[in-house]
């Protein structure tokens, strides 16, 4: 690790003194003006408080609304491979586990990355978080390291802030969009988007719609039952703002956001040929799968002076459809053994209110404190499964529900001990007491509480340049087995940050730096045990394990002339099982799952002119991630462990062209058409694959 480490610094280096060296040249070549060169200056809310992004002592990846669009991130999986160290693993369209930084197991009761939508909570738990699309955005901010203080349980790895546009109260806008793609061997896809604002009373009220419906692009086939394209998706998306502002002290805002998608074919696991598997039985039709969420939000915002006072309070109603299937592969120690396959529905309700008050000024002392209270209900019901198992078919039903009723207090403070020196420091106090019916039967509620502690230090070595250490902890509750086995215990880090990030070259260069060393405590670990009877495995989860992550990870956007621009990110981790329980499923020394031993992207966007009325871009993204590891023992031999996805290369590239108010652009994604596991998990017949070549045409409309 340490050779790797030193050879990704001297070419970090390799590359500064290159871009020093070429830069004169550039200026000397006719520009003049570095105003003209410069990126415009980044604001964040990480902190939940408007920060300059270069005096934020934290990692954090940020791509604007335009970058976003001009790289066609539309969804979660889009984004892991534009942001070096985040991985994640799909169970079907919409469904992930995201992992941050090397704090990865696809085990456990919560999140261990958490994701918000503005100030939504849109995690649930572990396995149900409400998809988001990159709809109407302002921009995307991916905190890296635990967010414990701020974010709480399930933020153990980071977490993920998708920040829309807030109604405008002043200025009537909006934008029409169409476009249609093809996927390689596969179907026609087709969407349109439609955003308006509309100040209602000037200066006071205004409503702010955007929506999107898409049909098609689905390159998934089932042979047996004469399927073609099943993953055809079929998404309305809908988001409706109504900003009422009667004083300048006080703000309203009532957020509504509808969302549901279809798939005939949901698994989302396909195999090299893009067909999918249905246990022993080709011609088994498993049922669509359906993702429907509603949400209701009420913000208020009140400036009293000393302070700025939020209450956030939100509804969201999800109901969640999809098959399930797995088969022990020639890979795995259950060949021949067990394979099987379920229909499982999965609703839910989640109640949340966040009450913070946040400092105002330019003083030396800056705070924040707050409390958040969150309701949850989850329920699974499977009223077909079909289990194969030892040669024997085992028809059978289930049903779970789930409560999780959590509070946070916390608060963080930072305070300029001089001009240049700041220190700050957060704790939150949680606590979560949950239940579990598991067909008709309740377990004994259990309570987990956590204390969760940060403490950081900054120096403005100047305006533009700024270094950074932070300690930090997160944390992760524990939660039910079912079937009458024992809870399990809570997970937690320990984190270690030192970092630098800075603006060069009048604005020019923007670069960024860290390192990092966690401690993984007590980690979540699944086994598969034998049900009474004989019947079949059941999953029993169990605190056996402790790992280390190690890390570097570096950020460059660099404005070469001002028409090309230069970008890049990169990670190299180390993360390692260091202690192991006595039942042989994780050995000391063995990866910890999901996490890529190294990442990196590069981009270059180039602004040009056709005509004096005719202005245009040409963008090239290129994405390296390598392979994923997955480690246990209990279902794998020796000679397989650890199964590994494949290490993956992707290119994308988008034309745009702008005429007055009309804009047009040609893309392509997955350029080469590489075809390759993205997860692991393949031995079990559980694992994606890359999305086929995808070429399209967009136009859109601003008014």
């Amino acid at each position: 690790m340490t050779n790797r480490i030193t050879k990704y610094l001297a070419s970090l280096s390799t590359m500064a003194l290159a871009q020093a060296a070429v830069v004169p040249a550039v200026y000397a070549a006719g520009v003049d003006d570095a105003d003209e060169i410069s990126f415009e200056e980044i604001i964040v809310t990480a902190n939940k408080r408007e920060q300059r992004l270069i005096d934020v002592p934290m990692a954090i990846a940020t791509m604007q609304g335009t970058e976003l669009e001009q790289r066609g991130i539309d969804g979660i999986q889009d984004l892991s491979f534009a942001v070096p160290g985040l991985t994640m693993r799909e169970d079907g369209p919409g469904s992930y586990q995201i992992f941050l930084r090397g704090i990865a197991n696809a085990y456990g009761g919560g999140a261990l990355s958490s994701v918000y939508q503005d100030e939504i909570p849109m995690v649930f738990n572990g396995y149900n978080v409400l998809p988001t699309r990159t709809l109407d955005l302002a921009r995307i901010e991916v905190l890296k390291g635990p967010q414990g203080t701020l974010y709480g349980d399930g933020a153990v790895g980071g977490a993920i802030r998708y920040i829309t546009k807030r109604p405008n109260l002043d200025d009537f806008e909006g934008t029409l969009g169409a476009e249609v793609y093809s996927v390689s061997s596969g179907s026609l896809g087709t969407g349109v988007t439609g955003i308006v604002n509309i100040p209602v009373i000037e200066g006071k009220l205004a409503l702010r719609i955007a929506s999107e419906f898409k049909n098609g692009g689905g390159w998934q086939d089932q042979p047996g039952i004469g399927v073609k394209d099943g993953n055809d998706e079929t998404l309305s998306n809908i988001n409706v703002k109504l900003l009422w502002k009667p004083t300048d002290e006080l703000e309203v805002l009532v957020n509504y956001i509808s969302y549901n998608a279809e798939y005939e074919l949901g698994l989302g696991y396909e195999n090299p040929d893009r067909t999918v598997y249905v246990a022993e039985d080709s011609t088994t039709r498993l049922i669509p799968k359906i993702w429907d969420y509603e949400i209701f939000a009420l913000e208020i915002t009140y400036d009293l002076g000393f302070a700025q006072f939020l209450s956030s309070t939100t509804y969201a109603d999800m109901k969640h459809q999809y098959p399930f299937t797995y088969f022990g592969g020639p890979e795995t120690t259950y060949e021949g053994i067990l394979a099987g396959y379920s229909h499982r529905y999965n609703p839910g309700d989640q109640l949340t209110q966040e009450v913070r008050l946040t400092s105002s000024g330019d003083g030396p002392f800056q705070w924040t404190a707050g409390g958040f209270y969150r309701n949850v209900e989850t329920s699974l019901d499977i009223p077909v499964g079909l289990t194969y198992f030892g040669g024997i078919e085992y028809p059978f039903t289930y049903s779970s529900s789930n409560t999780s009723k959590s509070i946070s207090l916390f608060a963080d403070a930072s305070y300029e001990l001089t001009e240049d020196l700041t220190i700050g420091a957060g704790i939150r106090y949680f606590e979560d007491d949950q239940t579990e019916t598991l067909d008709g039967l309740q377990d004994d509620p259990d309570s987990f509480d956590s204390v969760d502690p940060r403490i950081y230090l900054s120096y403005a070595v100047n305006d533009d340049v700024n270094i950074y250490t932070s300690v930090s902890k997160g944390f992760r509750s524990g939660g039910f087995n079912g079937f009458g086995l024992p809870t399990f215990g809570p997970e937690s880090v320990w984190s270690y940050e030192f970092g630098a990030k800075g603006s060069f070259l009048d604005g020019a260069l923007y670069v960024d730096l860290a390192g990092f060393y966690t401690k993984y405590s007590d980690m979540q670990v699944r086994s598969l045990i034998l049900l009474g009877g004989g019947v079949g495995l059941t999953s029993l989860i169990s605190n056996i394990g402790e790992g280390e992550v190690k890390g570097i990870e570096m950020s460059f956007n660099w404005r070469v002339t001002d028409a090309l621009t230069l970008s890049g990110s990169g990670t190299l981790v180390d993360a390692e099982i260091t202690e192991a329980g006595s039942d042989g499923i994780f050995l000391v020394g063995d990866p910890i799952d999901y996490v890529a031993g190294e990442s990196f992207t590069l981009s270059a966007n180039y602004d040009f002119n056709w005509s004096d009325d005719l202005p245009g871009f040409a963008r090239v993204d290129y994405s390296y991630r390598a392979e994923l590891p997955y480690t246990e023992r209990e279902s794998f031999p020796a000679e397989n462990v650890p199964q590994l996805s494949d290490p993956i290369s992707l290119v994308n590239a988008r034309l745009g062209l702008q005429h007055e108010n009309l804009s047009f652009e040609l893309y392509a994604t997955n350029l080469f058409n590489v075809n390759k596991w993205i997860d692991p998990y393949h031995a079990w017949r559980n694992a994606n694959r890359t999305k086929p070549r995808t070429v399209g045409i967009k136009v859109g409309l601003d008014f």
